[in-house]
């Protein structure tokens, strides 16, 4: 006889489920903060805080990634807050964006903002000033637009946060039907659990595709019901995700009316294990596509290797649904199946088996997806996404601990299973002998009854027979609900599965919370980028009064270690002789040597140049050339060649005043 794990009574059970629910919301609105943008300002020119003699004929921003730009990202104010702009912004090349302003601009500060979408679908937004012949005050308040913050900003966090959670149990809870548990596909709460799932995903998904309009632009609570949003939002890849993600989960509804209708309909036997592998095909489909809806709009599709990045996240989402979602089925099974239909040891086994092949499958996907997000030791320290990633890994080893204990649990059960199935044998016997004697009671009673009733007819009819079964029914139940309790409560190991199944779906809901914060967190090579480029933004283009000049350029090549920012100083900055440093460093800002750099000085304005200079290596990091000419003042441009690799090189440039 099979060894099978009985439910808890029903409060106690509708008391751990409320409280879990309660865990559950409020670890996810602790979490609820605005989302913070993936790609980050890496450059600017003018840069921030310098002083010009002349006032520019454009602005350049540079980011870390491409950015999605509309005619008013990027801004540019006067000292009285008047835009001085003209035309939209336009694509200078790879990830530099600018705008032209007017002619004639007058002295002051002048405040830039932009406002534009990331690639992997977050809004940034900021701003920084600069000053034409000397600082002034100015007009102009606050630090920019406010997309991707304020109550949309928190509304849309807490929006992903429930499509997560419901891809988990929907995808999860499914798998652990069909691969651990195929008696669960008639259980009711597991039925509403999966169901549950597609409800929280399917609204949630309309949710995000409501709010992205105001979520990337204006910021305003207001905006999230203006339909005139919608159409642009379509229109990019974060809109089409959504709409992917819609049409999956129509599919996705036909398969859970198929695995909780026909499915249970179907007797033992090979038409039922026909019908069990192709659900099993059309859910993985299923359970992949929604999954890349996820990976082809995130940070999986930019940066380092996406052609691979975005399959492994696939599977990394995949094996966390299994493990977590499949973890939440088997609690619901422990604490809600019914007496009648309870959850076999077999089946915990099953899953522990599923469990163990996502953990090592999360190990191997996640280790990639950290070295491809941070790519230096120092950013799990030095970084927001590092440090989250590091309690993230905790969490998980402390998953992995409880489970290995809930493992111990299974195989306890396993091993008094023999013993169990004679104990269980002979309560049955005295089960069935216990109903033979009520029966035999109720017969001799309904028979005295009868005989009463002949005696006295419009009596014993009405009132005898009715109550005495109602009186035997209630007896009944009590004898079985005793029965069921004495197993339970006599049985250590059912209960230690039980409580230790619960405290693995307790580390799991927080697993989840940091996990969706974490994909709204800037990755560490972003961050450190973005560190290197701003601290060194202070002195970019400004000239001491030694009248040397310094500038930062940030470079990616696009290859391995292709990223970094190269610092030019130029002494005196006047017109003859200059002595000239080139210093190459790393995102983390340690110094690194590269195959070849060449610099070229033009001067548009008069059409002079490109004159051609090429260093000299001296140490590592360090390049230096003596004697570079400058026949003439003006607004030089700078352009540096860069060559990581034999294929890989780029050419960045900036204008600077020279003499």
């Amino acid at each position: 006889m099979t060894r099978t794990i009985t439910p808890k009574g029903r409060s106690g059970a509708l008391r751990s489920l409320v409280l879990l629910l309660f865990a559950v919301a409020g670890v996810l609105l602790a979490g609820a903060a605005p989302a913070s943008a993936h790609a980050a300002l890496t450059g600017s020119d003018p840069a921030q805080g310098v002083v010009v003699k002349q006032a520019p004929g454009q602005v350049a921003l540079t980011f870390s990634e491409k950015v999605a730009m509309n005619d008013d990202s990027l801004r540019v104010l006067d000292p009285r807050g008047k835009p001085v702009q003209t035309g939209r912004p336009a694509n200078l090349s790879g990830t530099t964006y600018a705008v032209k302003l007017r002619s004639g601009l007058g002295k002051g500060t002048y405040t830039v903002t932009y406002q534009v979408v990331s690639a992997d679908s977050h809004p940034v937004s900021g701003a920084y000033t600069f000053s034409v012949g000397a600082p002034s005050p100015t007009v102009v308040s606050g630090t920019g637009p406010t997309a991707g913050g304020g109550t949309v900003g928190a509304l849309y966090a807490i929006g992903r946060y429930a499509s997560y959670a419901g891809f988990i149990v929907l995808a999860g809870g499914a798998a652990f039907v069909l691969a651990c548990w195929q008696r669960g596909a008639g259980v009711r709460p597991v039925q509403r659990l999966v169901v549950g799932g597609w409800l929280t995903l399917t609204a949630a998904t309309l949710w995000l595709l409501l709010l992205r309009g105001a979520y990337t632009t204006s910021g305003k609570f207001g905006d999230v019901f203006d339909l005139g949003l919608l159409g642009p939002v379509l229109q990019t890849k974060t809109g089409a995700a959504l709409v992917s993600r819609l049409l999956l989960l129509a599919a996705g509804a036909l398969f859970i009316a198929v695995l909780f209708g026909a499915y249970t309909k179907r007797d033992e036997g090979q038409e039922k294990r026909d019908l069990t592998f192709g659900l099993a095909i059309g859910g993985v489909v299923v359970a992949a596509g929604l999954a890349t809806s996820w990976a082809m709009a995130e940070h999986a599709s930019v940066g380092l290797q996406p052609g691979i990045a975005m399959p492994v996240d696939v599977l990394h989402l995949l094996a966390v649904a299994a493990w977590l979602g499949g973890l939440t089925a088997l609690l619901v099974a422990l604490y809600r199946a019914p007496a009648e239909t309870p959850v076999e040891a077999a089946a915990v086994r099953r899953y522990s088996r599923l469990a163990f092949c996502s953990v090592v499958t999360l190990a191997a996907t996640g280790t990639y997806q950290s070295w491809r997000q941070l790519g230096s030791w120092s950013a799990f320290t030095d970084t927001r996404y590092g440090q989250l990633l590091l309690v993230k890994i905790g969490l998980v080893a402390v998953m992995v601990a409880i489970a290995s204990v809930s493992r111990r649990w299974t195989r306890r059960l396993a091993g008094v299973a023999v013993a169990g199935a004679q104990t269980e044998a002979e309560e049955a016997a005295a089960d069935e002998a216990e109903k033979a004697t009520e029966a035999e009671k109720e017969r001799v009673t309904t028979g005295a009854a009868k005989q009463s009733a002949d005696k006295s007819p419009g009596k014993g009819r009405t009132s005898g027979n009715p109550q005495r079964a109602e009186q035997l029914a209630r007896q009944r139940a009590a004898m079985a609900a005793a029965r069921q309790k004495r197993l339970r409560d006599g049985d250590a190991h059912r209960f230690g599965l039980r409580r230790s199944v619960l405290a693995e779906a307790g580390v799991a809901v927080v697993l989840l919370a940091v996990t969706t914060w974490l994909t709204q967190t800037e990755p560490g090579r972003t961050e450190l980028e973005a560190k290197a480029a701003t601290s060194s933004s202070a002195g970019a283009a400004t000239a001491p009064t030694n009248g040397a000049l310094t500038l930062d350029m940030p470079f990616d090549t696009g290859g391995t270690n292709g990223k970094g920012v190269i610092s030019i100083d130029l002494d005196p900055a006047g017109v003859g002789a200059n002595e000239m440093h080139l210093y190459v460093q790393n995102p983390s800002g340690k110094p690194f040597d590269i195959p070849e750099v060449k610099v070229e000085f033009t001067l548009e304005a008069k059409k002079i140049g490109p004159l051609p200079v090429t260093p000299e290596h001296i140490t590592t990091g360090h390049w230096s050339a003596s004697g570079v000419q400058i026949p003439l003042a003006g607004d030089w441009k700078i352009a540096v060649t860069v060559r990581t690799s034999d294929i890989d090189q780029v050419t960045v440039s900036k204008n600077a005043q020279i003499g």
